[in-house]
């Protein structure tokens, strides 16, 4: 049996390589074995608590690879299946603390999901639960970095749900808990590139929130700190997928900012420069919903550039090539929701930007496709 669980230790880290590299059909693969393997020796003795969590972990893994290529119910079943297991362990010792863990990155796997789903109530009952253990965990022993950076991905989360339900002061206030994490775990390791990594993620949230406050200037500098972090990782590692879209990302909202000061000479370049990231990766995975629908979003944000500057048919093009996109997403991920308001909303600028003169056209809100 020892034999059968390296065997499906194995598969799961080939799934981790070939996901970091953005082979998710491969990846699924790698992880649907691990969790075949896992599940058998979990089922051949109930009481192996290490099999047991062998099942939660690998559910995590296959949940994640379901949702990022838009199976999403497959990935629900994958979460609330760990939920079940980590609660049962949690019930049995509530002192075991790597347990409790397992149960608070299990509320938050599920939260996302829920939140992708549009679920904002049970995404929040999510995190909350999540940030509880988190809480306690940090709490317990200050000196353990995972379960510090635990504690600041709950708040980070959670403040992305304010942020969509319009408590931005509640959002501020969690995103900043957030930062002083990260920033904390940064300095203490700068060869961390996961927790670098963080740091560039909490500046770009905190940047958000500024932004949507009317700060443009703030959010400029607090994104170009970002974006610094993003192009380091994303050099030092030209085949991880994570950091070549955390720097696509970046560019594509720094551009935002700058269209929005009126600097569209800015704007375009950093534009260009996600599209260019964007188009490669879907290249590699054409499988990859996300990367589908970010080039998507670089499309319309390039459309919205050519309307700003009058440029009318370039504008068409660039909006009929997201419209497309869009279209395929919608069909393939129905129970999106966003993705069919977010084609609702461009079929309206393209039926409008083939009727209405320049003269009577209203500048769009091209940042609420990010």
């Amino acid at each position: 049996t020892q034999w059968q669980r390296d065997l499906g230790i194995s598969y799961d880290r080939l799934g981790m390589v070939q996901r970091a590299k953005g082979d998710l059909a491969e990846a699924q693969q790698r992880f649907e074995a691990s969790l075949r393997i896992a599940e058998r020796l979990a089922a051949q003795d109930p009481a192996n608590i290490d099999w047991q969590r062998d099942v939660i972990s690998s559910n995590h893994s296959l949940g994640e690879v379901q949702q990022a290529q838009g199976d999403l119910a497959g990935a629900q079943r994958r979460f609330e299946a760990s939920l079940r297991i980590a609660e049962r362990l949690a019930a049995q010792d509530s002192r075991n603390t790597e347990w409790q863990r397992d149960l608070s990155v299990s509320h938050e796997k599920l939260g996302l999901l829920q939140e992708m789903l549009n679920d904002l109530a049970g995404a929040r009952r999510s995190f909350e639960a999540s940030l509880r253990i988190a809480e306690r965990l940090a709490t317990q022993d200050p000196a353990n970095a995972q379960w510090q950076r635990d504690l600041s991905v709950s708040h980070e989360q959670l403040g992305d749900l304010q942020e969509a339900q319009g408590d931005l002061a509640g959002a501020q206030r969690s995103i900043e808990a957030s930062l002083h994490i990260s920033e904390r775990l940064a300095a203490q390791d700068p060869t961390n590139a996961r927790w670098q990594r963080d740091l560039s993620v909490s500046y770009e949230k905190l940047a958000d929130l500024q932004k949507l406050q009317g700060d443009l200037a703030g959010a400029q500098r607090l994104l170009e700190e970002s974006l610094r972090i993003a192009a380091r990782l994303a050099t030092q590692d030209p085949t991880n997928a994570q950091w070549q879209r955390d720097l696509s990302v970046r560019y594509d909202l720094l551009g935002e900012l700058q269209e929005a000061q009126g600097d569209l000479v800015g704007a375009l370049r950093r534009f260009e420069e996600s599209l260019a990231i964007s188009e490669r990766l879907t290249a590699q995975d054409p499988a990859n919903v996300q990367w589908q629908r970010d080039l998507a979003v670089s499309y319309v944000k390039l459309g919205g550039l050519r309307e700003t500057s009058r440029d009318l048919p370039g504008a068409l093009v660039r909006f009929e090539q997201a419209r497309a996109i869009y279209r395929a997403l919608v069909q393939r991920v129905p129970e999106r929701t966003q993705f069919q308001r977010e084609l609702a909303a461009l079929e309206g600028w393209i039926a409008e930007l083939q009727g209405a003169a320049p003269t009577k056209r209203q500048r769009r809100p091209w940042s609420t496709m990010q």
